[in-house]
């Protein structure tokens, strides 16, 4: 059963969030993939970096697949009620069922009318990116088509630049969009991201979203992260970044297992 109070206090929390995060340059920045329902894997992360040394930034997607979705949200949420200057929670594309239905959708299936508009409502909340001074940003899918970072603030939950940032896949080759997506996940290859990183002075990407994707992209400046068991037994990864570390591409991250 879902804590509809827990739920409640997590929204107030989210309602003074912007939808672009500032990530602090003086502390570590700790990227989390999908973890799409694996607590283990969420205790860990906790148990490693929940301090005032470390800031958190969760890419997206806590919940269905896996084998504790409840659990995993409520760890959370707790954690972001807390202490919500240490851990940012990123809207992944199975935080948008009030936007738009999606399958597998078992833990949504789960709960009841009214648990399901509750908690479909706050998630709308979920900011959309995290931006680091030293070039990095952080999204659950894709790039938005905007011509500043400031721009994200004002992406209005299912448009064109939501639909990118929360479902967005990348091809390893030449291309801008390569599939719109109107039956299924949007598609863009190189060309689109080189483009879109240079015109807003980025260096490095970092995201999850995408199983079949290899770890690192378009020479490294794309790296893409998963901190569940839900799609197998593959490693849980996170990426760090220390402060003043300078940063090319995102193999200047380190990369750690759970």
């Amino acid at each position: 059963m879902l804590d509809l109070s827990l739920v409640e206090g997590f929204r107030q929390v989210l309602l003074r969030e912007p939808r672009l995060v500032r990530l602090p340059a003086e502390r570590t920045a700790v990227f989390v993939g999908d973890t799409h329902g694996d607590r283990q894997a969420t205790e860990e992360v906790l148990r490693r970096y929940f301090d005032d040394q470390h800031v958190l930034v969760f890419l997206g997607d806590y919940v269905d697949r896996g084998p504790d979705s409840s659990g995993n949200l409520a760890l959370l949420m707790q954690a972001k009620i807390s202490h919500p200057d240490r851990i940012f929670l990123l809207m992944g594309n199975h935080e948008a069922w009030a936007v738009a239905p999606f399958v597998p959708a078992d833990f949504w299936r789960s709960l009841t009318p009214r648990e399901e508009k509750v908690l479909a409502e706050t998630l709308s909340l979920l900011p959309l990116a995290a931006h680091h001074p030293a070039g990095v940003l952080a999204v659950h899918a894709a790039l938005p088509d905007v011509d500043e970072i400031e721009e994200i603030e004002h992406v209005q939950l299912g448009s064109a630049n939501w639909r990118k940032m929360t479902w967005g896949d990348w091809v390893d080759g030449p291309g801008y969009q390569l599939d719109p997506g109107v039956f299924g996940r949007p598609l863009y290859g190189r060309d689109y991201f080189v483009e879109v990183m240079d015109r807003l002075g980025l260096r490095v990407l970092v995201r999850a979203h995408q199983p079949d994707a290899p770890l690192f992209l378009f020479a490294g400046r794309c790296l893409t992260l998963f901190t569940s068991h839900a799609y197998g037994p593959g490693p849980r990864r996170v990426a760090l970044l220390p402060p003043g570390t300078p940063v090319r591409s995102g193999k200047d991250l380190l990369i750690r297992e759970l």
